[in-house]
């Protein structure tokens, strides 16, 4: 049988073994460079806070196909906390102003009255500025094609390009950000409802993928860095991991679904390198402090942008957390923070900082131009991975779709049967 090779156990690794193992049609080896599944998703159990944590906060929304697609095809779709509407609470530290951006789900719920924008904003300035952004030329920025300040700036476009990007509006790319607006805000309230993840990312995404991938047969190996691929001509015809060389015959592939600056250092190509990191704080704090608050909470003016909660844990994230003052600083701003926005009294149970380096690439103009494409020019080798050429930005959107997009690419180079079998 046909072999596939596929290196790296991210989320685009595992949904194009998934594929491949139920196809039937060829024998899966997923390389996995360390000892776990998930790449950059994941969750383990925090001594400190004696819980189960994720390595960062994702917000899906439920117009994230793919997403919901993968959880439906493992079984953890019951697992998913969908909102009943697509509304999300913010809260600006600045003044203590309190507000809902609710989503309306079609024209008319739109009639009704269900719309709420952030004070301040009107609906024809927001049409305006969408009308830009869907219009955006590659080269421009957030900030470039917006042009103009004032509410809808602080309140909408700031936070959402720091939530979407990873960047801010004056160096995030504003082709990215109009790609998922039009798969969750353009589609209506329908498509904007807040998703989070009760039981963690790792129970929820990664490992039922992992296990049913195992259980059809795929075979997996771990800490398998892979160091060189050897190629002739357009083939290739071994993959060098650190302790053995692996040979190809002619009808297997490869799908290099590894991190953007790794995929091009083994093909010599040039590659999106410069990696955005995400802050993460994570508070565990009395159930009884925050029963009642909402799951996800949007924050302004602060060191905070989003507050997670999940059970007696309070989860923050700052996206292109870049420079900031000590662990023990930013631990303490961002709990003041957290308190006066759920309004707790006294110091957290426990407390856990963590600082992904390089959460994502740079949504940058020049850096999105630096993506790699999926084909690769090699007959026997695609790529995978939310940094591989995609309308998306860097998420787990992006990171299913394109595992499942190699995986076709895979499986439709699959040799003809021959007449009689």
């Amino acid at each position: 049988m046909r072999r596939v090779h596929i290196v790296g156990a991210g989320l685009s690794g595992l949904a194009a073994a998934l594929d491949l193992a139920r196809s039937g049609a060829v024998e899966v080896h997923l390389h996995e460079a360390t000892g776990r599944a998930g790449g950059r998703c994941w969750s383990f159990h925090d001594a400190r806070l004696d819980r189960l944590i994720d390595n960062g906060n994702h917000l899906v929304l439920s117009g994230n196909g793919a997403v919901l697609d993968h959880c439906r095809r493992i079984g953890t779709f019951d697992l998913l906390d969908i909102a009943q509407d697509a509304a999300l609470p913010f809260h600006d530290l600045a003044g203590g102003a309190e507000w809902t951006l609710r989503i309306p789900d079609g024209p008319v719920d739109l009639l009704r009255g269900r719309m709420a924008l952030p004070p301040d904003v009107g609906a024809g300035g927001l049409v305006a500025d969408l009308a830009r952004l869907l219009t955006a030329d590659p080269t421009r920025t957030v900030a470039q094609t917006l042009r103009r300040r004032g509410a809808a700036w602080d309140r909408l476009w700031d936070p959402l390009s720091l939530a979407v990007l990873n960047e801010p509006p004056d160096t995030g790319s504003a082709v990215p950000l109009a790609a998922v607006l039009r798969r969750t805000l353009l589609k209506g309230g329908r498509a904007c409802r807040p998703i989070t993840m009760p039981h963690g990312l790792g129970p929820t995404l990664i490992a039922p993928a992992l296990r049913m991938i195992e259980a059809l047969g795929a075979r997996v190996v771990w800490r398998a860095p892979l160091r060189a691929i050897d190629r002739s001509g357009d083939t290739v015809q071994a993959l060098i991991f650190d302790k053995t060389r692996v040979p190809l015959d002619p009808q297997d592939a490869v799908i290099l679904a590894v991190p953007a600056e790794i995929a091009g250092g083994l093909l010599g190509r040039s590659a999106p390198t410069d990696g955005r990191p995400i802050l993460n704080a994570h508070f565990r704090v009395p159930a009884a402090a925050v029963a009642g608050a909402p799951p996800v909470i949007g924050v302004l003016n602060g060191l905070a942008q989003w507050i997670f909660v999940r059970g007696d844990v309070v989860s923050v994230t700052v996206s292109a957390a870049d420079a900031h003052g000590s662990a023990r600083a930013d631990a303490a701003r961002l709990w003041a923070e957290v308190a006066q926005v759920l309004r707790i009294e006294g110091e957290p149970h426990a407390t856990r900082l963590l600082r992904e380096t390089a959460a994502t690439f740079a949504a940058t103009p020049a850096s999105l131009a630096a993506r790699l494409p999926m084909h690769t020019g090699l007959r026997n080798l695609v790529l995978a991975g939310d940094h591989v050429v995609s309308p998306l930005p860097s998420t787990l959107e992006g990171a299913v779709m394109s595992g499942r997009a190699s995986a076709r690419a895979v499986l439709g180079t699959l040799p003809e049967p021959a007449r009689g079998s």
